[in-house]
C-alpha cells in the first residue's frame, strides 16, 4: 500500500517569528493604535452593541418562555436547542467564506435588528421558536466575521492587544448589560428585554452603514454584490 500523501504540507521557508513588543505601555500602546483606526473601532462598536444589549438570551428567552407563553423550564431549554440549529448553520457558512466581508457584518447585524424585532412580537410559542432560528445565524454570522476581520486587519505586532481589548469589549459587555436587561423586563415586560436588543443592534447598524457611505461614497450594493464583494485587509469599502 502507498504512501498517503497529507492534504497540507507545510512549507518551512515561509515560517518567520512574529514581532513582539515588551515593556509598559503595552495596554496604552494598543488603545492608541485603535484609536488611529476607524474601521476597527466601527467593528468594536458593532460588537459591543450586539453583546450587551442583544446577546442576552439567558434572560430574555427565559422571561418569554415563562411570563410571555407561560411554560416551564423543559421548554426553555428546547428553545436553546432550537436556536442553536441556526448557529451551526452561521458557523458552517462561516467556514466557507475565505475572507470577512464589511457587507456580511452589516447584512448580519441588520438581519439580527429584524429577526428579534419579530421575536419580541411573536404572538405564540411556535411562531417564537422559529425565529429563533434566523436570530442565531445572524448573532453567529456577526460575531464569527467581526472576529476575523479585527485579526486580518491588525498587525501581527499588535494583534495580541487589539485581540485582548476586542474580547474586552464583547465578553465584558454581556454582564453590563444583564441588569439592565433585567430590569427593563422587570418593569416593562418580557417583550421589551428583545426590543431593547433590537433596537440597539439596529442603532449600530445604521452607524456601520453611515460610515461605509460617508469614507468611500459607497453606494448601496446588489444582493449579488453583497454576497460576492469581499473585505480588503484593511476592513474597508472598496467600490
Amino acid at each position: 500500500m502507498g504512501q498517503v500523501e497529507p492534504w497540507v504540507s507545510t512549507r518551512v521557508d515561509e515560517l518567520h517569528p512574529a514581532p513582539r513588543r515588551r515593556g509598559r505601555g503595552s495596554v496604552v500602546e494598543g488603545l492608541r493604535y485603535v484609536a488611529g483606526r476607524p474601521d476597527l473601532q466601527l467593528v468594536m462598536f458593532m460588537v459591543f452593541m450586539l453583546g450587551t444589549f442583544g446577546m442576552n438570551f439567558q434572560i430574555t428567552t427565559a422571561l418569554m418562555a415563562t411570563k410571555v407563553f407561560g411554560r416551564g423550564a423543559d421548554v426553555y431549554g428546547i428553545l436553546g436547542s432550537v436556536m442553536a440549529i441556526g448557529s451551526l448553520t452561521g458557523a458552517l457558512m462561516a467556514a466557507r467564506r475565505v475572507q470577512p466581508r464589511l457587507t456580511v457584518m452589516l447584512v448580519s447585524m441588520g438581519a439580527f435588528a429584524a429577526s428579534t424585532l419579530l421575536l419580541a412580537l411573536a404572538p405564540s410559542y411556535l411562531t417564537y421558536a422559529l425565529m429563533l432560528i434566523p436570530v442565531g445565524l445572524a448573532a453567529l454570522t456577526m460575531m464569527t466575521t467581526a472576529n476575523a476581520a479585527v485579526q486580518l486587519s491588525t498587525e501581527p505586532v499588535m494583534r495580541g492587544r487589539v485581540m485582548a481589548l476586542y474580547m474586552t469589549i464583547f465578553m465584558g459587555g454581556t454582564p453590563l448589560g444583564a441588569p439592565l436587561i433585567g430590569w427593563v423586563g422587570d418593569i416593562w415586560g418580557a417583550r421589551w428585554t428583545l426590543l431593547v436588543g433590537s433596537i440597539a443592534t439596529a442603532i449600530a447598524f445604521i452607524v456601520g452603514l453611515l460610515f461605509a457611505l460617508a469614507r468611500q461614497q459607497w453606494h448601496l450594493p446588489t444582493w449579488r454584490q453583497v454576497i460576492g464583494r469581499p473585505m480588503p485587509v484593511q476592513v474597508e469599502i472598496d467600490d
